[in-house]
This record gives structure tokens, C-alpha cells and sequence, in this order.
């Protein structure tokens, strides 16, 4: 991505990104059909990861597969602070 560099599960205090890019501060969560029912550990999760100075971009698993372009449309814009 444009000479952007990634992590895969980087940890963050008690939690573990999916993705993330140290140098925009950006923390990308792909999620499955079991966070359907997590939307409470979830929001305290990126409570703590903006408390940190991140920005938390979460993508379903379906959209992920479906439609890769505008994922990664969406992630560009965030990296590039737009």
C-alpha cells in the first residue's frame, strides 16, 4: 500500500490488532459473525485504542471478501489522513 507498512497482530496494552499501521496510528479489526454479539467488548476495545491515539477501522469478514477495492479505498483515505 503505497510503501505504508502494516502489522499483523500487534498487541496494545491487553488487547491484539488485527492489522496495524504504526505511523498513521491506525488499527484495522476484521470481524467474523461472532462480533455480532460483542458490541460492548468491542466498543470498550476501541475506547482504550483511541485513548492510545488510534483510529479504528472495522470491516465484516464478508465485506472483506465481497468487496476488497472498497476496503482498501477506505483504508487509503484513513492512512492518508483525508
Amino acid at each position: 500500500m503505497a510503501g505504508i507498512k502494516f502489522r499483523r497482530q500487534h498487541p496494545v496494552g491487553p488487547y491484539v490488532i488485527d492489522f496495524a499501521c504504526l505511523s498513521a496510528k491506525l488499527a484495522i479489526e476484521v470481524d467474523g459473525g461472532q462480533h455480532a454479539g460483542m458490541k460492548s467488548k468491542d466498543a470498550q476495545r476501541d475506547a482504550f485504542l483511541a485513548q492510545n491515539g488510534f483510529r479504528v477501522l472495522r470491516f465484516w469478514n464478508n465485506e472483506v471478501l465481497g468487496n476488497i477495492e472498497g476496503v482498501m479505498e477506505q483504508i487509503c483515505t484513513a492512512v492518508s489522513g483525508k
